[in-house]
């Protein structure tokens, strides 16, 4: 490969896509290791959709470079480069069978009938469809039509494989196993994937990185357990695990704690500088313990409301630092609405993501 690098590699190099005045993605730098599973996630109208399309070449770079396993593809149409889309369409040809829609990029570049008849075979087996290949995409269900849409993606054996929202069609149980059916795909056939999604909990049960993406630009990249733990700042913190974002103080920071306060109660957090004064800190809904009300206590609440979900209990609780959203797993004591408590914060689930507005 050019530059040295390997197949499936993947760099954006200070891109940025304009549609007339407005901006999609601004001025963007990343890069993909070969043989991962990264996801673009971030709210509708982010910039992640078009982040894709413009890696599949359906999109016109204006500014900046893509580079594909060393190879500078940024003027390529989408023919030149070797990737897969699997859309949130499936986008099945309704009057072929489930093989020849499988096998419908190979016949296309002129592969003999025979030869693309058996490479599709092989990835409808390759995702469990093989007895289903005589079929049309009418007399599947929802998830083994996007098997089939996957199945032909992996057919062509792209240098990267690119997933839009694949799974957005499906109801929940089939969106669990079809996501894990992805994950092991990827990882069985060492293939480089980016996948879109607007869901916080796929992004976190299947990526190797997550690129988390706002108002156009990069928010942060990082491993699911970094940006879950480590959020960069107030929006990714919110965004991914729905934290509740609250004023604090350093009192002491010595290069790697910081000694924080929170409405008198103190907690000890992970900070890299040693910078005191007002801050912001994100409770993760399952850092706040609550506990029946008693006189004294630093930080008290009531419960507006109270939402038993079998496995948990979630509230929401008004204090003195506003409105926060709670999580607990212990269902031997349960708060009713209106009930008064106390709120005790933990060091785990809680990160410190900038300084006071």
């Amino acid at each position: 490969m050019n530059n040295g690098q390997k197949r499936g590699a993947l760099a954006f190099e200070r891109v940025t896509k304009r549609y007339g005045k407005s901006v999609a993605v601004d001025d963007i730098t990343f890069s993909i290791e070969p043989k991962t599973m990264v996801t673009l996630l971030g709210p509708s109208g982010c910039g992640k959709t078009t982040t894709l399309r413009m890696i599949a070449g359906l999109e016109r770079v204006d500014e900046g470079r893509i580079r594909i396993g060393g190879r500078d593809v940024t003027d390529l149409s989408a023919a030149e480069r070797d990737v897969s889309m699997v859309f949130q369409s499936y986008a099945l040809f309704p009057h072929m069978s489930v093989l020849e829609n499988v096998a419908y990029g190979l016949t296309v570049a002129r592969q003999p009938k025979k030869q693309a008849h058996e490479r599709a075979h092989d990835a409808l087996a390759l995702v469990g469809l093989a007895e289903l290949a005589a079929r049309s995409p009418s007399e599947l269900s929802g998830g083994q039509q996007q098997r089939v849409a996957v199945a032909r993606a992996l057919v062509l054996q792209p240098e990267i494989l690119l997933l839009d929202e694949p799974l957005s069609n499906l109801d929940a149980k089939m969106r669990t196993r079809v996501r894990d059916e992805i994950r092991d795909l990827q990882v069985k056939l060492g293939l480089t994937a980016v996948y879109v999604t607007h869901d916080q909990e796929e992004a976190l049960a299947i990526s190797d990185q997550i690129v988390v993406m706002n108002r156009k630009k990069i928010a942060q990249q990082g491993t699911p357990r970094e940006i879950f733990e480590a959020p960069a700042d107030e929006f990714v913190a919110d965004f991914i695990g729905n934290a509740n974002v609250v004023d604090g103080e350093i009192r002491v920071a010595d290069g790697k704690t910081a000694r924080c306060a929170v409405s008198g109660e103190q907690i000890d957090l992970p900070y890299g500088g040693t910078r005191t004064g007002a801050v912001r800190i994100a409770m993760r809904p399952e850092a706040i313990e609550l506990s029946p009300y008693e006189h004294g206590s630093l930080v008290t609440g009531e419960v507006s409301r109270a939402i038993y979900l079998g496995r948990e209990m979630q509230y929401t609780v008004q204090t003195q630092l506003g409105e926060l959203f709670v999580v607990c797993h212990r269902l031997d004591q349960i708060f009713p609405r209106g009930a008064q408590v106390a709120l005790r914060f933990k060091a785990h689930g809680a990160a410190i993501v900038g300084a006071h507005a």
